[in-house]
């Protein structure tokens, strides 16, 4: 099949089909192209997104990629990334292997198209123009034959005419013997035209035309095998990137299957575990029997271990329930647990057997008195506790993390340490290479000057200590959290609620290691992990050197003398003028103080009370 032979008329369809052959491999070149363009976008989209959910660097969310979902996802997220590369990789392919190609490939096709093409018109140019001469030389001759074959006849006319003269016929022999010489030439230049005619078109069709249209079929030919090429390019470079895909599609698959849902449960365990033990159950207190009341051994002071009580002002180590403000701890926590003594009976008209009660003199259950405090608008006063909750809600963190729960204060103890550790070994590996260096220099002075060296090393040294001392304080702090340190002295606990002047003097304490809660509801520690909790002693000035005494509500006289034994309470004689700072919360008990220094509490059926109307929160009976 050849279109030489098959198509020899068809010129201008072939013309036409081959322009068509053009266009459509420029429509597939943009096709390519506009798919290049889409896995450009893609991939951009695709990182993106990776990127807008990778988690910031310093933040919280970095925080919270330790758990396996959130490890998984991180992964999800890098393997999204690289999916995206391949993407990337599929359109820079196509644009140089597809694109690039068949953009320089068409215009090499137009100009060879054009040159077959104008070789055909050519040769159809060339035939016409024999066919014309063919025509001429046709018409030449007839015309001629016309001519000899009318001056034949004329001549015979003349001849057979008696009344013309003998030149005349003469003369009209001539003419048509010229006539007919002149077809005899015009015949013989018309066969040699078309002989020469018949020869030039069958070159024409059968050599010039077959050859112009073999060359056009095969370059449409070409044509058409290098679009099919080009399409199986195309699938090539998207089957080549499918292993890399499915690593990444693996890779999430991976992570999925990585993720632990009891090993998240346990970090979640390690990020919020408190170390506090959970409160006991409450002890009944019956208020029917004539007897002193008792306080629950797992309420919010004492355990049923014989666990120590918490002090007046003082630092427990013991439990405080998390939820519970210090001011209000305090207020509730520090008044004696038992209920006062009945009156002594003495000569006084007014004393008789379980003498004048507080107005007040009915019992709350701890519950209610619970209660109060938890609803009721607290007294904040200037301790330096205070002072750390305030530094906490403005975002500071204690040096100590005195802030956090016991077990989450380890870990960040712990951590720092670490990292001290890491710095120490560095400035250290620093160090040993500067005093290499200086060594060298030594045995070569040539390559430097072992002085200049002095300074550098000097404040290394100088960094490594300051590093140490640093490690130190953590690794005490750490000690102290882990139960590692011994217990301090039995003369430096407290022995009762409210220091006087001496122990005011005398207490001793660090108050780097030992904190207390912050009023903004952060925990108190845990002293060691021993069957029974040690109160420790604190210093009575480094707790409230800033604090400001509590305002006088009113002055009350002392009926009796009473020996303040108990914890929190105070000693009085009868007749003394005191000054109340709280009045009977129901319990029996007023909080009294005595010369600013000392305070405590006294029955309310010990003393009369003269409370200042005008006071802040003083209280009328009524």
């Amino acid at each position: 099949m050849s279109w030489g032979t098959e198509l020899w008329d068809q010129f201008d369809n072939l013309e036409k089909h081959t322009q068509w052959g053009i266009d459509i491999l420029e429509k597939y070149i943009k096709f390519v192209k506009e798919r290049t363009e889409i896995e450009l976008s893609y991939a951009k989209q695709l990182r993106n997104l990776s990127k807008k959910y990778q988690p910031k660097k310093n933040s919280k969310e970095e925080e919270e990629y330790k758990y396996t979902a959130c490890k998984a996802f991180l992964s999800t997220l890098n393997e999204m990334n690289d999916y995206a590369g391949q993407h990337e990789v599929i359109s820079e392919n196509m644009t140089s292997q597809i694109t690039v190609d068949l953009m320089r490939y068409v215009q090499e096709l137009k100009q060879e198209r054009k040159s077959n093409f104008h070789d055909g018109r050519k040769a159809q140019q060339h035939i016409e123009t024999c066919w014309k001469q063919l025509e001429s030389s046709k018409r030449r001759f007839e015309r001629d034959c016309k001519e000899a074959d009318r001056a034949q006849q004329y001549f015979e006319k003349m001849d057979a005419d008696i009344n013309v003269t003998k030149a005349d016929v003469e003369k009209a022999r001539q003419q048509a013997q010229i006539r007919q010489q002149m077809a005899e030439d015009s015949k013989a230049d018309y066969s040699l035209i078309l002989q020469r005619f018949n020869q030039e078109q069958w070159e024409h069709y059968h050599t010039h035309i077959p050859n112009i249209f073999q060359k056009i079929q095969e370059m449409e030919e070409r044509r058409i095998v290098r679009i099919a090429e080009s399409m199986k390019t195309y699938a090539e470079l998207d089957r080549q990137v499918i292993p890399i895909i499915g690593k990444c599609l693996d890779g999430i698959v991976k992570a999925a299957e990585s993720i632990d849902q009891k090993n998240d449960s346990q970090l979640v365990v390690e990020a919020y575990k408190s170390g506090f033990e959970p409160p006991g159950d409450i002890e009944f207190e019956d208020y029917t029997q004539p007897m002193k009341r008792t306080v629950s051994d797992n309420s919010l002071s004492s355990s049923k271990e014989g666990k120590a009580e918490l002090k007046f002002g003082g630092k427990s180590r013991g439990k405080l329930w998390p939820f519970i403000k210090k001011n209000k701890l305090v207020s509730l926590l520090t008044s004696p647990h038992q209920p006062p003594p009945p009156p002594p009976a003495s000569a006084s008209p007014s004393a008789v057997p379980n003498g004048p009660q507080s107005p007040k003199q009915q019992k709350e259950p701890l519950s209610h008195r619970f209660n109060e405090f938890m609803t009721s608008k607290p007294k904040i006063h200037c301790f330096r506790s205070l002072k750390r909750g305030l530094s906490l809600k403005l975002g500071v963190t204690p040096e100590d993390f005195s802030n956090f729960p016991p077990e989450q204060r380890r870990k960040k103890l712990q951590q720092k340490v670490d990292d001290l550790n890491k710095e120490i070994q560095k400035e250290t590996d620093q160090r040993d290479a500067i005093t290499k260096m200086k060594d060298v220099y030594l045995k070569n002075p040539q390559m430097g000057d072992p002085a200049s060296l002095d300074h550098k090393l000097t404040e290394v040294t100088q960094n490594i200590e300051k590093l140490r001392l640093e490690a130190q304080k953590f690794e005490a702090w750490l000690a102290e959290v882990e139960g590692r340190l011994p217990a301090r002295s039995e003369q430096a606990r407290r022995q009762s609620g409210l220091y006087d002047g001496q122990t005011h003097q005398t207490a001793v304490t660090n108050c780097a290691q030992d904190r207390e809660s912050s009023p903004d509801g952060s925990y108190t520690e845990e002293q060691s992990q021993e069957s029974e909790h040690k109160v420790l002693a604190t210093d009575f000035d480094d707790e409230f050197d800033d604090e400001e005494p509590l305002p006088a509500i009113g002055t009350c006289k002392a009926l009796y003398t009473f020996e303040g034994q108990n914890e929190g309470t105070i000693s009085v004689v009868e007749g003394e003028m005191l000054s109340v700072i709280e009045e009977d919360k129901g319990d029996g008990w007023t909080r009294i103080r005595r010369n600013e220094d000392e305070e405590g509490y006294v029955p309310t059926s010990y003393v009369e009370v003269y409370l200042d109307k005008n006071a802040k929160g003083a209280k009328t009976y009524i």
